[in-house]
Parts: C-alpha cells; sequence; structure tokens
C-alpha cells in the first residue's frame, strides 16, 4: 500500500509505503528547516518513482514534512528554530501551553512529535530516521551523526564525509533527541540550499538507503550504481571521519558577517581572517577546516572548524567500548554516575582538566557545560538499542566483504 501526500501546505505527510513482507521502519524528513525544500522535493520524487516503477518493498516508510508554514514562506523558521527544540524539557513546556501561546515552530512540533510516538507505538523495528538539510555555502555532500556504534556503521556505507560531535555545540537538533532514545538516526546535508544537485544528492542518497536498510532490492532500481557513484564523485572521493573541535555561536541582534567565498571542508591556517562579528575581526584559532559557514541571514551558528579523525583514533574507540571500558571511568576521582542506567556522568571540571576531551570522546561521551565547577556528560552508547539492529548486514558487516557500492558480496 501506497500513500501519496498532498502538496505543501496540504499536508505533514510526504508520502506513507507499507510493503507486502516484514522490513525495516524508516522515517524520511524534509524541511527541518524551511529555506531547506531540496530534501522534501527529494522524498516526493523517490515516492513517486517508486509508484511510477511499480517497485515492491519491505517494511514502512514515511515521508514526513518538517516546518510546513516556513517552507511555505521560504524562511529557516517563522517564531524560532525547530531544529533547536527537541530536548524533553523543551517539549514539555511547550506540551504545557494554551493554544494561544503557542508559537508557530510549537504546534509544527507537536504535530511531528505525535506522528512520531504514532509510529513508534504501532510499528516495528529497525527503526532508521533519516533527515536532509542542504547549507547556505557550497560543500561537499555529507553526514552528520551522534557518535554511537550503530550510526557509525551505517553511514559508513555512503561514499561521503562523516561529522562526529555535532550533538556536543548544539542544543535540541531532533536527531539527537530520536538518537538519545536509542534509535539509527541520520543527518544528510546534500549541498547548497538552491542548487539541484542538493537534491539529486538527496534522491540518490535516499535510494541507497533503501537499499541498505532492506526496504527495496538494488535489482529493482534503475541505475542504483550510477547514485553511489554520483555521491562518490559530489564528494570528490572524500568519505572521512571528521570531528568539530569549534563552535562559532551568533546570539540574537548581534551583527555577524561571514568573509565571502568559503565553502565547507577548505582548509584555513591560524590567523586566517573568516569573518567580522560586532564589528571586530574573527580569527582562525588553529589550522583546521571551516564547516558550515553562515551565509544567510538567520541562523545562530557563524560557522564550525572540523579537523580529520585519524583511522587509529576510530579503531581504538570502536575496541575501548566494546571492552565495556567506560563503565570503569566512575572509579576516577572527581566522577560520578549522574544517570547510571542512561550512561551520563559527572565531571568535576578539575578533573577534566587533566583528562583530555579526546579520551571521553574515544568513548562515547559528549560533555555539555552545567556550571562553573562540573561538566556532565553523555553517551549515546549506553542508551543505544544495539539488539534491534544486530541482525542486519550492514551491523555485522566487516569491510573485506562490502563491494564498491556499499553492499555484501
Amino acid at each position: 500500500m501506497i500513500t501519496i501526500g498532498k502538496p505543501v501546505g496540504r499536508s505533514r505527510t510526504i508520502g506513507h509505503l507499507k510493503g507486502d513482507k516484514g522490513g525495516p521502519t524508516m522515517i524520511f524528513f524534509g524541511g527541518i528547516h524551511g529555506n531547506e525544500p531540496s530534501g522534501e522535493q527529494a522524498i516526493q520524487e523517490v515516492f513517486n518513482g517508486i509508484v511510477k516503477n511499480g517497485i515492491s518493498a519491505n517494511g514502512n516508510f514515511y515521508g514526513i514534512r518538517g516546518n510546513v508554514a516556513a517552507l511555505l514562506a521560504g524562511k529557516r523558521f517563522l517564531d524560532r528554530d525547530l531544529n533547536r527544540l527537541w530536548t524533553d524539557e523543551k517539549i514539555e513546556k511547550i506540551k504545557g501551553k494554551s493554544k494561544y501561546e503557542l508559537l508557530s515552530e510549537d504546534k509544527e512540533l507537536l504535530s511531528i512529535h505525535q506522528i512520531l510516538s504514532d509510529i513508534l507505538k504501532t510499528e516495528s523495528g529497525p527503526f532508521y530516521f533519516i533527515d536532509f538539510h542542504t547549507t547556505s555555502s557550497k560543500t561537499l555532500p555529507f553526514i552528520t551523526i551522534n557518535d554511537a556504534l550503530i550510526n557509525r556503521k551505517f553511514s559508513k556505507l555512503f561514499p561521503v564525509p562523516i561529522i562526529l560531535g555535532i550533538e556536543e555545540y548544539l542544543e535540541g537538533p531532533l536527531l539527537s533527541y530520536i538518537n538519545e532514545r536509542g534509535y539509527l538516526s541520520v543527518g544528510f546535508e546534500s549541498g547548497q540550499h538552491t542548487e539541484r544537485e542538493a537534491v539529486d544528492n538527496s534522491i540518490a542518497f535516499m535510494w541507497l538507503a533503501l537499499v541498505y536498510a532492506g526496504a527495496l532490492k538494488s535489482v529493482d532500481i534503475v541505475g542504483f550504481e550510477a547514485y553511489y557513484r554520483q555521491l562518490k564523485n559530489s564528494a570528490k572521493e572524500n568519505a572521512s571521519f571528521f570531528e568539530i573541535i569549534y563552535r562559532h555561536p551568533i546570539e540574537s541582534g548581534e551583527k555577524f558577517q561571514m568573509q565571502p567565498g568559503f565553502q565547507s571542508f577548505d582548509i584555513v591556517n591560524k590567523g586566517k581572517v573568516l569573518a567580522e562579528h560586532n564589528d571586530k575581526v574573527v580569527l582562525a584559532k588553529q589550522k583546521s577546516s571551516i564547516f558550515m559557514p553562515l551565509y544567510q541571514s538567520q541562523g545562530e551558528d557563524g560557522f564550525f572548524l572540523i579537523r580529520k579523525t585519524p583511522k587509529f583514533a576510530l579503531w581504538l574507540s570502536v575496541l575501548l567500548r566494546k571492552i565495556r571500558m567506560p563503565a570503569l571511568l566512575p572509579i576516577l576521582p572527581g566522577v560520578s554516575w549522574a544517570d547510571k542506567k542512561n550512561g551520563t556522568l559527572l565531571v568535576n571540571e578539575r578533573t577534566a582538566r587533566f583528562m583530555a576531551k579526546p579520551l571521553f570522546h574515544l568513548l562515547g561521551y559528549r560533555n555539555r557545560v552545567i556550571n562553573k565547577s562540573e561538566i556532565l556528560m553523555t553517551s549515546r552508547e549506553a542508551t543505544a538499542k544495539n539488539s534491534m539492529y544486530k541482525e542486519t548486514w550492514w551491523y555485522r558487516n566487516k569491510k573485506s566483504v562490502q563491494n564498491s557500492y556499499g553492499m555484501p558480496s
């Protein structure tokens, strides 16, 4: 059974396909930011392609529009950023408002939250959540993930760069909320807002994801190999892992102007002039790569800096997590459990000074400063529903049994 939603403005649902057999449940989001319509368009085109070509499917998959009102207006948001509201505290506060107090994005959140709740109650796993975005600057296509191993394993199938650690710098993204509940969640940034290539990259990514998750068969998709090559070529054969090391925040009402010409992944040397903020020059603090420089009027992130993650560090982090090394952290002075069930640590700031941040990152922890003397460390690994994905081919996959398109030989 296939349901195709109405045009934007009339329906939250872009499409819904229920396959004949058991399989994964996949949820694709497009337009969480209203000035990023490429994902919504790509989801629509893939659903239409499935209908037109009579492709059979397993499991269920949904296409969901994000900020419908902002999509209609062509703005990132109307009242506040929908992709910064997804924390338990903010959601409960929104739920407690009267209908007269609700802002535009509050209403969007409540609608999406209800749909997610219904899907998780009525459908079976494994669940895959994929959120399509674009950037205001030119960029290679790339993936952003919270650093859980299920996210890493699935993301490695795609021939594009993978960015770790964004949850440490942003509060309230939709995918972080979903990942905290243990489900696989992947963000795909397909290109610059207005470029057709961004739509094409999202289409390619969606076809690949549907096949990799087992919802569709590659032999039923005309040009499946071409979709893989498209992403590989668009990413200029860059499929490395990177980690965010700096975010330049912008407060409401402040003046910010990025220097022209920067593209994501451009290398910048220490001392390079990057922007002007409140009429003061902003310099690169170290040699790194610039990431998502802001070339639009709305946004709280001026730019990020990233660096490539060494392969050895990736390998070591997997090993340490598998032997449950994080469980030993509370025996260290100044480290205690804030929430053992969810793997949350409370770390004394003095202790943290002597324990390098990269060590916590290796073990899957990201930090949130809560006051001057304490840091809250959260682990995506502790809540990850690994058992839900352990029978999938990609979870059990070793690189040696992959062919050039990420599929098992």
